[in-house]
């Protein structure tokens, strides 16, 4: 429930910083920024949660500046008609990228949060057996008697 969470918050926050960046200030229509977001949001909470389990923050946030800016450029250039996209999507990557940077720190410590509520037993699948030289349980006195 905590990852339909977290995609919720992370879609309306990346709705609302494309609309005012794309939609407001380079008149992007509303379906195609809502488009836009949608894509991006999926992605990279993708990502999030795979390079916030193995690197940090700093790299997630790298990251998802890289991809924000590819979706970004390639579904504004194929969905309008404009001169100006490099311009919007630098903007809109930046703002993204600082959004991201608090963003991961919460789905951070619902990873850990997450890994102390899951605290069973994970089978690895490489087992072992235990042996000694102590097959009989009474000392070598008792064993001849």
């Amino acid at each position: 429930m905590t990852h339909v969470k977290l995609l919720a918050l992370k879609f309306v926050f990346t709705l609302g910083i494309l609309f005012i960046i794309l939609g407001l200030g380079f008149d992007v229509s509303f379906g195609n920024v809502f488009l836009i977001s949608l894509v991006v949001s999926a992605l990279g909470y993708l990502g999030d949660v795979t390079i916030l389990k193995k690197s940090n923050n700093t790299m997630a946030t790298a990251g998802d500046f890289v991809l924000s800016f590819a979706v970004i450029y390639f579904m504004t250039d194929a969905l309008t008609v404009g001169d100006d996209v490099f311009e919007a999507t630098l903007i809109s990557a930046v703002s993204l990228a600082i959004f991201e940077y608090f963003f991961h720190q919460s789905v951070a410590r619902s990873l850990d949060q997450e890994k102390k509520e899951n605290h069973g037993v994970r089978s690895t699948g490489q087992l072992q057996t235990e042996a000694s030289e102590e097959l009989f349980p009474y000392d070598e006195e008792d064993k001849e008697k």
